[in-house]
């Protein structure tokens, strides 16, 4: 067996993560990515890169979508509401309105609408 280099996880410590981690903490990384090109960081609100934005949030709709299934309705919600928020923010960003269906990660999850406001 080959020893990791300093700071690595070995093969062994890997094994011993539950894939449901492993899929949470890829979404979230996607997600952190894809709110800061957004320009929702708050420590960096000035930067927006809407190509890097819809890249990451395809990336994530996908995860999410093939994931779905296996993680179980307590795991997948909230990684879903996430993928939502994104997308809608996405369309908030952007001066080029997608159609319906033709937003980022929408081919995998469906179009997605911001909510008419509250009278």
């Amino acid at each position: 067996m080959t020893s990791s280099a300093p700071g690595e996880p070995s093969s062994r410590d890997i094994a011993d993560v539950p894939a449901i981690e492993i899929v949470s903490t890829a979404a979230l990384h996607l997600m952190s990515s894809a709110a800061v090109n957004l320009g929702l960081a708050e420590d960096l609100p000035e930067h927006v890169d809407l190509d890097e934005a819809r890249t990451l949030i395809e990336a994530l709709a996908g995860l999410v979508t093939a994931g779905a299934p296996r993680l179980g309705h307590h795991h997948a919600a909230p990684l879903r509401d996430g993928l939502r928020s994104l997308q809608l923010a996405f369309r908030e960003a952007s001066d080029i309105e997608d159609a319906p269906g033709e937003g980022p990660g929408e081919k995998l999850t469906g179009p997605v609408y911001a909510r008419p406001p509250r009278s």
